[in-house]
């Protein structure tokens, strides 16, 4: 995924009301920005780190800045969780995650399950494939870890896939690690132990983990390596 404009560089000031970031431009102008991030963003919104911000003037916004990337040691962290989808969408359809290739469909937000939509429906190459992706920015030692709090959407969203599998489809659970620094994936058991005893019990009953690393730079988002999944 590319980004269809130049970022814009800047530093950290601080983060509030969970979606809004004040960022210091290059130029000394401050600016507030919207961060599409539901979790804690832990490890990645403290005060002075660096930041990329893309910008939508004219388009009706409150803000015109979005936060795109945060600069966490010596690697970018893709933070707009918004994008997840899309980067998922395109790794598959060049065939980069070899568990998801042969399909010869891809839908978006399909209704399924109790009042949900599934990010991604895959169709056409065998039985339905309902993946769900989530954005990973937490990083614990060598590992990727998720949640980075507590969420009962997830936990939602796994019980949704088990329905599935039950129903004789497919179901995966595909963790986007949004940075290149990790060597590993695992559920963030001390921070949500229900997610994580709940993602336990879906995968002994079928439902698929797939965890990816991305390579997020300036100039755009994209899926690079598998990497392996320790249950716990």
């Amino acid at each position: 995924m590319k980004f269809s404009q130049p970022l814009i560089p800047g530093t950290l000031i601080r983060r509030y009301k969970r979606f809004l970031v004040d960022v210091r431009l290059e130029d000394g102008c401050l600016v507030t920005a919207h961060v599409a991030n539901t979790g804690s963003m832990r490890g990645c919104a403290s005060p002075g780190l660096r930041a990329a911000l893309s910008h939508h003037p004219g388009k009706g916004r409150k803000l015109p800045f979005s936060v795109e990337l945060i600069r966490v040691g010596d690697a970018w962290v893709g933070v707009n969780t918004s994008r997840a989808n899309a980067i998922a969408e395109e790794a598959i359809r060049a065939g980069r995650i070899d568990s998801l290739a042969g399909y010869s469909a891809i839908r978006r937000e399909v209704r399924y399950g109790k009042n949900s939509r599934v990010d991604l429906l895959l169709t056409g190459g065998g039985p339905d494939c309902f993946v769900e992706v989530k954005n990973v920015t937490l990083r614990v030692g060598d590992a990727a870890a998720f949640p980075d709090a507590v969420t009962a959407r997830g936990l939602k969203h796994l019980v949704e896939l088990e329905n599935e599998v039950q129903q004789g489809h497919r179901a995966v659970m595909l963790f986007l690690v949004n940075r290149g620094d990790c060597r590993f994936m695992r559920p963030a058991a001390e921070i949500d132990p229900a997610y994580a005893a709940t993602l336990s019990r879906v995968v002994a009953a079928g439902v698929e983990v797939v965890a990816c690393a991305t390579r997020p730079c300036l100039e755009g988002i994209e899926i690079v390596a598998s990497l392996p999944f320790l249950p716990g």
